[in-house]
């Protein structure tokens, strides 16, 4: 009788009541399954910045140009949001840098919504407080690598 009841317990402990699978796989294929989320949620903001908002701006499109000349800031504040897009892009797929880049690209999407805000009346203020939202979860997901950017920035 001890026999069958460790046996039911031990069966009981490694499975799920309602759904039956192995709560140990299931948890490490749960992780897996967040890892690789993330990673795509990561590939897919660094395309976003580097393609829909670095690029318009770094090869001085029509609408960009119209956008920094409205704000006051022309070609020179073109270029240079341009470029801290495409440099947060790239590195938001190095390890090491992950954390820092979403913190920094969040930085930039508060800027871009207080100018939405004081200079465009807010017609698309939503759009940097929606890009801060992932932004925000990559920062805090990744923030084990700021202590590794640590390790090298002491070492060099």
């Amino acid at each position: 009788m001890a026999e069958t009841t460790a046996s039911v317990a031990s069966a009981a402990s490694l499975t799920s009541a309602s759904t039956g699978t192995v709560i140990g796989e299931s948890a490490t294929a749960r992780g897996r399954r967040a890892r690789i989320a993330l990673r795509a949620l990561q590939v897919l903001l660094a395309l976003f910045f580097a393609v829909a908002s670095a690029l318009p701006k770094l090869i001085a499109h029509s609408s960009a140009m119209e956008t920094f000349d409205d704000i006051g800031w022309g070609g020179a504040g073109m270029y240079t949001i341009g470029v801290l897009e495409l440099a947060g892009a790239a590195a938001l797929l190095i390890p090491a840098l992950q954390s820092v880049s979403a913190m920094a690209l969040s930085a930039l999407m508060v800027g871009a919504f207080i100018v939405q805000l004081t200079v465009f009346d807010g017609q698309y203020a939503a759009t940097p407080l929606i890009l801060i939202v992932p932004l925000a979860l990559i920062a805090w997901a990744r923030r084990s690598h700021n202590a590794e950017l640590l390790r090298l920035l002491r070492r060099a």
